[in-house]
């Protein structure tokens, strides 16, 4: 048996939009359960987002210290956004969030993982990148507002990062995932080996 996820869409009745923000929106769909009968499901809509684990020279993981005010921490994460449009190359999106929030470039990409972060509640699909072969990025530094002002920027070794994790020290999402995916994957095929950062994203498709 193959272990892997499978589209499917069960029959919409009816569908709702009670709430629009600016970046996404909550819906409601009356779905068709298998016994014939209609339930309402409650989600938020999101435009995706990607991730970057950039890597440098000596194992250590770029992270960033962000105030999240949700679930009231400030959390150590990994660089990210969201996709800006519609069909936006997530490669492209990567390499700008790696800029304006570390203000470095990379020359290796890969594909670390792709994920759903809450799939119970929301549609939010991320792609995580392994960045390899860092340098400082030229121009100005982006200006950082919000949030973002707040910001505190380290390299971690990758050592430290999983112990963490596995400590239950660390929370975000696609810091857990795309560490203990380095971890994974060079204990497996080698980081070499991981798909290309142009694979196909069925969850937000695009143009390479």
């Amino acid at each position: 048996m193959t272990i892997k996820d499978t589209p499917e869409e069960w029959e919409i009745r009816a569908t709702a939009t009670p709430f629009t923000g600016n970046k996404t929106s909550v819906r409601t769909d009356d779905v068709v359960m298998p016994d014939g009968t209609v339930v309402g499901r409650d989600y938020q809509v999101h435009p995706g987002s990607v991730a970057v684990l950039a890597l440098d020279e000596a194992d250590r993981v770029l992270v960033l210290r962000q105030y999240r005010h949700p679930v009231r921490h400030k959390l150590w994460e990994i660089p990210a956004g969201l996709l800006d449009v519609p069909g936006e190359n997530p490669l492209h999106a990567a390499q700008r969030e790696l800029y304006e929030e570390a203000h470095v470039k990379a020359e290796d990409w890969r594909v670390l993982a792709d994920v759903y972060t809450t799939p119970g509640g929301c549609d939010e699909a991320v792609r995580i990148f392994l960045a390899r072969d860092l340098s400082e990025a030229e121009g100005e530094r982006f200006a950082v507002a919000e949030e973002e002002a707040d910001m505190e920027l380290d390299r971690v070794p990758v050592e430290d990062l999983v112990r963490g994790v596995l400590a239950g020290e660390l929370h975000n999402n696609c810091l857990v995932v795309g560490v203990l995916s380095l971890v994974a994957a060079r204990t497996g095929d080698g980081l070499d080996a991981l798909r290309p950062a142009q694979a196909p994203w069925p969850a937000r498709p695009f143009e390479a």
